[in-house]
Order: C-alpha cells, then sequence, then structure tokens
C-alpha cells in the first residue's frame, strides 16, 4: 500500500507543478446537487482569463442531457447526487458511464467520500481527477489544469485516503442482496416516502414496511435512516438488489 500511496504522489505533484497558460475558451459543465456551490466554483473559475461555464446541472439525469446538448472540454462533478429515478444515481457507475458515453471528456470529480474502495474503483478507471470537497480552490484548479492536458490528478485528501491500510472486511464494497420488495420500499424511502405512502404504493400494511425497511437496513449494515441514505447514494440501488 506504501508503494501504492507514492504512485498516487507522484502523479499528484507531477500536476500539481505544472503552470501552463490555459488556452482561449476551456469550455467547462459544473454538476453538484447544491446550487450555492456551483455558483461559487463559477465565480471563482470565471475569474481566470479564458474560462466559461457553459452549463450546470444539479442531478445526474440534467447531467447526462447537457452531456448531450452543450459541448465542453472538462466537465467538474459531485460523485453523490440524489435523483428519484435511482437509474444513475450512484456516484461510481455515473463517472463510468460519463467516461463511456464521452470518453475524449475531461473529468474532475469532487467528492466528501472517504471509502478509500470507491476511490480506489475510480481511480482505477483512469482519466478521472479527484479533489476533496474541503479541499481549496486552488486545488480544484490544479486538477482542471491536469485534466485539461489529459492528466490525472489527485487532491490532498484523495491522497491520504488510497495511503490508508486496506482492510478487506471494510472498504470492499458491499455485496448484500435484497429481494425485490426490500429494494422497493428502500427505493421509495430514499426518494422521500413515508412508511404510509409506501404502503399505499406497494398495496401492503405499515407493519410490512416496517419490516422490510428493517431487514433491508440489516442485510445493508446501517442502523438509521441517515446511514440508509449515505450507503445508497455511495453505492446506488441496483447493485444489491437479487431481482428474486
Amino acid at each position: 500500500m506504501r508503494r501504492v500511496a507514492q504512485i498516487f504522489l507522484r502523479m499528484r505533484i507531477h500536476s500539481y507543478n505544472k503552470r501552463e497558460t490555459i488556452p482561449v475558451n476551456l469550455r467547462i459543465i459544473l454538476a453538484d446537487d447544491h446550487p450555492f456551490v456551483i455558483l461559487g466554483i463559477r465565480a471563482a473559475l470565471e475569474m481566470h482569463a479564458g474560462v466559461t461555464v457553459v452549463d450546470e446541472a444539479t442531478n445526474p439525469l440534467t447531467l447526462i442531457e447537457r452531456l448531450r446538448s452543450t459541448p465542453c472540454d472538462v466537465l467538474v462533478t459531485d460523485l453523490a447526487m440524489p435523483e428519484h429515478s435511482f437509474a444513475i444515481d450512484d456516484g461510481l457507475n455515473l463517472v463510468r458511464r460519463i467516461r463511456t458515453g464521452w470518453p475524449q471528456l475531461r473529468v474532475v470529480v469532487m467528492t466528501t467520500l472517504a471509502n478509500a474502495a470507491i476511490l480506489r474503483a475510480i481511480v482505477s478507471d483512469g482519466a478521472v481527477s479527484m479533489v476533496g470537497k474541503a479541499e481549496s480552490m486552488d486545488e480544484l484548479w490544479q486538477a482542471i489544469l491536469a485534466a485539461r492536458h489529459g492528466e490525472t490528478y489527485l487532491g490532498r485528501s484523495i491522497i491520504e485516503a488510497l495511503a490508508q491500510p486496506q482492510d478487506p472486511e471494510c472498504e470492499q464494497p458491499p455485496a448484500p442482496r435484497l429481494t425485490c420488495k426490500q429494494a422497493a420500499v428502500v427505493r421509495l424511502l430514499v426518494s422521500g416516502q413515508s412508511i404510509s405512502d409506501i404502503a399505499a404504493v406497494l398495496g401492503c400494511d405499515r407493519r410490512t414496511v416496517t419490516r422490510q425497511k428493517r431487514e433491508a437496513m440489516a442485510k445493508l449494515g446501517v442502523t438509521n435512516d441517515p446511514g440508509l441514505f449515505s450507503y445508497v447514494r455511495a453505492y446506488g440501488i441496483l447493485n444489491f438488489e437479487s431481482h428474486i
């Protein structure tokens, strides 16, 4: 693991020390589910000559639409954005979908996650730079610089997370399998539905919904609603549904 961390550090330093002049008309798309975050990043980036934020998105579906309709050079996106359909809300799968659909697009991922397994999975896919959302604007700017030139940039917090010893029991992405009913309950819960609403939608009583919720949470290893929501935002709902 120490050798891996050293490799990541060399990648980062190589990019961080580059101070090339940004080409004119660098087009950027910003994606984050918090409009104020987009507003702040946009204001900071457009202070640089030649930089234009050409479009914005606040959820995965809108981001895909923007990428289809608006040409850009660099995408700066949050890793975990909620989406009621849960079709592409898994952060890792969203990044992979973007890499597949737009292989020439330079991508900078912003995240608050410190789960090394997810971060390693993103890094292993290649062609993606990452910074922590608590890092400085200069860190993000250097990541954009590196991405624009086809290089990979990793922020300080990302390197620190990747440098942690790997614990297979704690860090591997989960492999539990929910029944279709359990998955349906989780999907509706994280979309904002109440227990009573879910019971009406699924045509069962509240006790059944509560039991299925409890069983699903036990399988996923979470003990409260915030933990459940964070789990689904990190891994997606489709990754652990058994389809039985």
